[in-house]
């Protein structure tokens, strides 16, 4: 491949930063040394992509290994793609700027339903066969882990291999058993199989779907011998004793979080009946403090970042979060070293809490009451009160904040107009609290954005049965809440109905949506995600000529018999935990945290983690 092309197109694009690579702590190695190159893939642009601690992780783990090179691949914006296809340079890696065609492995992370055809037209673009059945032994293997990969039926025809669980406890393994393959010369099928050995790792290919007359799943059972009928995913029992990068690269330019991101720990145990995320990470295995602090020192010397975001699903419940952030103030304030703490919950939003964070700076907040009443947030099992987020506004009123954010999410199952009338509600006594405090004198200043995402059913979650409401319904619901949020202060904004459609089809999809993928992709889907690049009208030109409805998918309530496509995947929360939730949530009963009582969820037959 001609370097000097790459450097001349480079200059004609957008962000060309994007495709330069060579940035502060990138790993350099020489290619011909090394036994296995892998080319970690992120199906979106790199200011994304380089913003997901998965990818920082992995890559750094990989390239502990003497036998492995690991780089980066990002999916080329619009313009750098069409003169990429202009000059023939296909898809390649930002270390070498080597063709990924010519890697042993090419690993997609999958974050979000949407990126599913960026998926596809990264493998076109890398010259690649976009069938897995197609490759031979000259191809790489091309595998996918991430949230979504808990149900990678609709990219079953893409794919080779699905890891299941947290990438760390089986990168390694499964490169041991490459480098074996290697070596023996052995054909593509023989790596297959013993890759679908490794507990977590899961082989599409090596499974049958039937269907019913109805088009519902009849059986998902494997088609050779020795393949487990069902994957458990696997699980890292001791954060404190497994990886974790301490150093990670630094962008030449702006990406979504610019600053180093710590992780405290994995897991939730809130069990809101909506979030696949608390349900799919289970158990809660936290990180030491001595250990945060670190790696904190470490990433703090080696990056040169002056911000540390403290990540967790909910890091409000870290064990040791106050004594955590105190010791974090001591050291690190006199080099004017921040920290933000993204997933801070409404409940345990305390004054003595938040002036320590705004020592340094203060950054914006974000509350999310998820729903607009008492009684659809005990559906949802939110467990937080409408007094929970007026005690914290009212703190952060006092302390000087005069812009804050109220997320919600409409759609939910029993949603009623009483629930949207519920979130005007809330944003007007949050202006007022606002105007009692400053007496008036400030209200220009004042900003209260409320945002409403439309809710989609996910697996391995108790509303995975259920219905999302139709496009047209969730259309209604936001120009109600157009209406009534016409508030002096209170800017509103919604997702794309539209969007959340599509999202809940191959969320709950099955291989049959493969073909509607493909379909989609001809027609010049990519980059979905994107409101400048989403096309609807070509996903429902995709689905007439694929004799596909994708009503099937997203707008149909299913029964308890029914199987799922996920379920030959075991995350370690039981079918039968989540049915009795889906249950309880009908009934508006809240489940407690279950730090304080066990619930049976079954995730400790995996071990490890806060489960006796």
């Amino acid at each position: 491949m001609n370097k000097a092309v790459i450097d001349r197109i480079i200059g004609q694009v957008s962000k060309p930063v994007r495709y330069m690579g060579n940035e502060y702590n990138m790993i350099v190695k020489d290619p011909s040394e090394v036994l296995i190159r892998f080319a970690i893939a992120f199906p979106d642009v790199y200011e994304v992509g380089m913003s997901h601690l998965g990818i920082k992780i992995l890559y750094h783990i990989m390239n502990e290994r003497e036998d492995t090179y690991c780089e980066r691949v990002f999916a080329p914006w619009v313009d750098m793609e069409q003169k990429m296809r202009e000059n023939n340079i296909p898809l390649f890696a930002l270390e070498t700027r080597d063709p990924v065609a010519g890697f042993d492995f090419l690993g997609f992370t999958l974050q979000y339903e949407m990126s599913y055809t960026n998926v596809i037209n990264m493998l076109d673009l890398a010259g690649i066969p976009l069938m897995s059945r197609e490759r031979d032994k000259s191809h790489p293997f091309v595998i996918a882990g991430g949230p979504c990969a808990y149900n990678a039926e609709p990219l079953a025809d893409f794919l080779d291999l699905v890891v299941m669980g947290e990438g760390e406890e089986v990168v390694n393994q499964l490169l041991d058993e490459y480098r074996e393959w290697k070596k023996n010369g052995a054909d593509r099928q023989d790596f297959l199989i013993r890759a679908a050995g490794i507990d977590g790792v899961y082989v599409p290919a090596f499974y049958d779907v039937d269907y019913n007359e109805d088009g519902t799943i009849g059986s998902i059972k494997p088609n050779r011998e020795g393949v487990p009928p069902v994957i458990r995913k696997r699980i890292v029992r001791d954060l404190d004793n497994v990886y974790y990068p301490e150093t990670m690269i630094v962008p030449y330019m702006n990406v979504v979080h610019d600053r180093v991101t710590l992780e405290v720990f994995r897991g939730c145990t809130r069990g809101c009946r909506f979030c696949q995320a608390g349900m799919i990470y289970r158990p809660v295995r936290e990180r030491s403090m001595s250990r945060l602090m670190e790696l904190a020192r470490e990433l703090i010397k080696n990056t040169g970042y002056e911000e540390i975001s403290l990540s967790s699903l909910s890091t409000s419940d870290y064990s040791q979060l106050e004594e955590l952030i105190k010791q974090f103030m001591d050291e690190f304030q006199s080099r004017r070293v921040s920290f933000a703490l993204p997933s801070l919950r409404i409940d345990s939003f305390s004054r003595e809490f938040i002036e320590e964070m705004i020592k340094v700076r203060k950054a914006g907040l974000t509350f999310a009451p998820e729903a607009g009443t008492q009684r659809l947030r005990d559906v949802i099992n939110k467990g937080v009160t409408d007094e929970d987020l007026m005690n914290s506004v009212t703190q952060a009123f006092e302390l000087g904040w005069d812009n804050v954010k109220l997320y919600f999410m409409i759609g939910l199952p029993t949603e009623t107009e009483e629930d949207l009338d519920g979130i005007a509600d809330l944003a007007r006594r949050v202006r007022a609290c606002y105007l009692d405090i400053n007496r008036g004198k400030q209200a220009h200043r004042l900003k209260i954005t409320v945002s409403t995402s439309s809710f989609v059913p996910k697996p391995f979650t108790p509303f995975q049965w259920v219905a999302q409401d139709s496009i047209d319904l969730l259309r209604q619901k936001q120009e109600l809440l157009r209406d009534k949020l016409r508030i002096k202060s209170v800017t509103y904004d919604w997702h794309d109905s539209e969007l959340s459609f599509l999202e809940a089809v191959f969320a709950r999809g099955d291989r049959r949506l493969g073909k509607v993928l493909l379909k989609a992709w001809e027609m010049g889907c990519k980059f979905d995600g994107w409101a400048e690049c989403f096309n609807y009208p070509a996903w429902q030109e995709a689905f007439r000529t694929s004799e596909i409805e994708p009503e099937f998918y997203a707008n149909r309530l299913r029964d308890k018999q029914e199987v799922l496509p996920w379920d030959h995947i075991d995350v370690g929360v039981t079918k039968a935990f989540l049915w009795r939730e889906y249950e309880k949530a009908l009934r508006g009963e809240l489940t407690p945290d279950c730090r304080e009582i066990c619930h049976g969820c079954g995730i400790s037959r995996l071990g490890g983690g806060l489960c006796p």
